[in-house]
């Protein structure tokens, strides 16, 4: 057994591909080694800017001979399934053995030297290599058959123990040295093998461990910060990415000009951050210091005095522009910026920003009007509504897209807005992920909301929705904002109803007509969507206010349609949500399977009640119980319950089950509507030890017909009793 070192250099590769590619380069040789027979024990990958290489260990000098049998057609069979088998194996027909009139093929595969299948895995490897972007180079990339890689391939290093694997690829051959640091030592390197290759490159200036460069600049930049009395501000992925742009890493730290620091610190720390790669500082009261720490990849003989001076350089160009765009920007406010929107296409097919802007403004208000944001000031989350994307078309966020509504909220302040307004404009689009901060603030949670909800309601009602893996307007990232928003506050949205004020905003503006002719039937059908949506009530609502067929006919086609599109989107992205607390996703269902439940903070309590009560005895029970009653009247075609007076006298069992029931019924509908869901799980579970006992000593399908059709009836009514909490069917189990 011996160990195996390939290295593959090139020209710099970049940062953010190095990790993935270290991956993949130990991901593909396991495989390519796998099909003839080879595994290591353990596979070390190492990658910097100019070099992906890995250690196969413990690899034997040659792979085992290998016997295989394959069982064919039988020898009558039609000579095109022997033709089929032959090529399959690969051989002849008087190589094949008859057993009892089958044939069977034995292919003996002789063992081969481990040197062999590496020259033909490797240039394979490199060939199938999935970077993200590659190029061609040279005389070769005159044809589309020519080597693609990253940056041009320079050099190969293959060497199995100490005897070098001759490899060839585009003119690449596989050789004994590789290259040190560029500028500490841009000679040739020798390399005896896997036992020297780390410790030869760190004496040349490379370390090829990716984590170990991390851990450098880490402990480094901390060293350096603590000695000036600041500390580093934690950023793993800017660490990472220093790593991969340097093969030799030393933090330097340097300062720019506090006076800098009247710009917003948001401003300081991208710019430092995204355009430089810098570390940003606090210093010793947590505010942001005027210094940075770049990372070199050279030990530079003045300490690094010069580099620090060019980066201060091209840092004080950078912040400058920065302070030019927030002075400029301020020289104007936001309502003038806003006007400017008119000119930003939101969708084609919705409209420009200012047209979004003017439908969240107004339902905004709504929400607050209608109670639903409490305690906001409704002027107020209009006034944000209308400001809170002002912000895109200035300097600044034209410069840095990732500070849109946080510029706005500091050109809002500056002006002399409320702060409850300022905020708003700040934090509208949180969250904007799963772990982000929840807004709290009325006014905020009002403009968030209202934001979002149209977003959503839009892009349905104008069919543009997410199919499979692809959501190109983040709604599903958008319906988890509103649940979030809404639980964490603990906000009572009656959903169906606000989807239905969206989308007559969404009408009213980009389809006049059927938005007019749906504000003439609003109130008729707020009420009918409260009721499910069901096409019933929603015909009844529109025929009550004379609306001509036609015209009802399309009011009912687009909303009847998005209303339960949207809220089966909410269910399916709840379930999503609510998994990492624990929530079962079929109880969710159990519940929005009823119908008419659209507030969100309800639901969930609902929920957690119902999961609770499952995982009891009484709650296992009884659902065997009701899936039991279930099955009977789903054989027997009752849907419905039809309650009439006995005419017989009814056995102990069937008298105790209806007691029961006429004493679980009411308390668990009267619990429900207080929104007590424990109590109406106490209700239900009343029901378990009557209906155990109605099962064991009754037969439901007697002869006589009045009582099969009277316990068919009782049956339906423990089927409604259990449905007035949840529907019982859609729990697994």
């Amino acid at each position: 057994m011996t160990d195996f070192l390939l290295e593959l250099r090139c020209e710099e590769i970049p940062a953010r591909m190095q990790i993935k590619a270290s991956d993949d380069l130990a991901r593909l040789f396991t495989e390519e080694l796998g099909r003839a027979g080879l595994k290591p024990t353990a596979i070390d990958s190492f990658v910097t800017p100019r070099r992906l290489a890995l250690i196969a260990r413990d690899l034997p000098l040659e792979t085992q001979a290998v016997n295989e049998e394959f069982k064919g057609p039988r020898t009558n069979a039609p000579p095109q399934a022997l033709e089929g088998f032959l090529r399959k194996t690969g051989l002849k027909q008087e190589q094949l053995e008859d057993r009892d009139g089958v044939w069977f093929a034995v292919v003996n595969t002789p063992g081969r030297a481990t040197t062999e299948v590496l020259a033909e895995a490797i240039p394979a490897i490199i060939r199938a290599f999935p970077w993200p972007k590659s190029m061609r180079w040279g005389t070769a990339s005159r044809t589309t058959e020519s080597l693609r890689w990253v940056r041009p391939l320079q050099g190969i290093v293959a060497i199995l123990g100490e005897d070098l694997v001759d490899i060839e690829i585009e003119g690449v051959k596989s050789g004994y040295t590789t290259l040190g640091h560029r500028f500490h030592h841009p000679g040739e390197i020798t390399i005896g093998g896997v036992q020297d290759y780390a410790e030869k490159l760190r004496a040349c200036h490379v370390i090829v461990s990716h984590r170990e460069r991390q851990a450098i600049i880490e402990a480094k930049a901390n060293e350096a910060a603590a000695a000036h009395g600041y500390t580093v501000i934690e950023d793993k992925g800017l660490v990472a990415e220093n790593a991969g742009l340097t093969e030799w890493p030393v933090p330097l730290l340097g300062d720019f000009d506090p006076a800098f620091l009247e710009v917003p610190p948001e401003v300081i720390q991208l710019t430092l951050r995204i355009n430089q790669k810098y570390f940003v500082l606090r210093d010793s009261a947590g505010k942001l210091a005027p210094a940075f720490i770049c990372t070199a990849n050279i030990e530079a003989k003045d300490g690094g005095a010069a580099i620090i001076a060019g980066n201060r350089k091209v840092l004080a160009a950078r912040l400058s522009d920065a302070r030019f765009f927030w002075e400029q920007d301020r020289k104007t406010s936001l309502a003038d910026h806003a006007k400017k929107l008119e000119r930003i296409t939101f969708h084609e097919k919705l409209g420009t920003v200012a047209d979004k802007v003017e439908r969240v403004a107004k339902l905004a208000r709504w929400l607050v009007e209608e109670g639903i944001v409490k305690g906001a000031d409704a002027d107020q989350a209009e006034q944000a509504a209308r400001l809170a994307k002002a912000d895109l078309v200035t300097e600044m966020v034209g410069e840095f897209p990732e500070l849109q509504g946080i510029m706005g909220g500091y050109y809002a302040r500056a002006e002399g807005l409320p702060d409850a307004v300022a905020n708003a404009i700040r934090d509208h689009y949180k969250p904007v992920g799963q772990g982000d901060d929840v807004p709290t603030a009325s006014v905020t949670v009002a403009v968030s909301l209202a934001d979002k909800l149209d977003t959503i309601v839009g892009f349905f009602i104008k069919n543009e929705r997410p199919t499979g893996s692809r959501d190109p307007f983040a709604l599903r990232r958008a319906v988890l904002g509103v649940s979030s928003t809404t639980i964490d506050n603990g906000l009572r949205i009656p959903l169906r109803k606000a989807i239905v004020e969206a989308a007559m905003n969404v009408l009213l503006q980009t389809e006049p007509s059927v938005g007019h002719k749906l504000v003439k039937v609003y109130p008729s059908l707020i009420a009918a969507v409260g009721e499910g949506a069901a096409t019933v009530a929603l015909t009844a609502a529109l025929n009550a206010v004379e609306t001509p067929k036609e015209e009802a006919d399309q009011v009912w086609n687009i909303v009847s349609e998005a209303v339960p599109s949207i809220l089966d989107f909410f269910a399916d992205r709840l379930k999503v949500q609510q998994k990492e607390a624990g929530v079962r996703h079929d109880l969710i269902d159990a519940v929005f399977a009823l119908g008419g439940e659209d507030d969100l903070v309800c639901l969930l309590a609902r929920v957690k009640a119902l999961q609770f009560f499952i995982a009891t005895d009484d709650g296992e029970n009884l659902l065997a119980g009701y899936k039991r009653a279930a099955n009977i009247l789903r054989k027997e075609g009752v849907e419905q319950a039809e309650q009439k007076p006995l005419s017989y006298t009814p056995e102990k069992a069937e008298a105790d089950l209806i007691a029961a029931l006429e004493g679980a019924e009411p308390r668990a509908r009267q619990a429900v509507e207080t929104e007590d869901f424990e109590g109406a799980m106490a209700a239900l579970a009343m029901l378990r030890g009557p209906i155990d006992a109605f099962f064991e000593s009754v037969t439901v399908n007697d002869a006589d017909p009045a009582k099969r059709t009277a316990r068919l009836a009782l049956l339906a009514r423990v089927r409604d009793a259990v449905h007035a909490v949840a529907d019982f069917s859609k729990i697994t189990g």
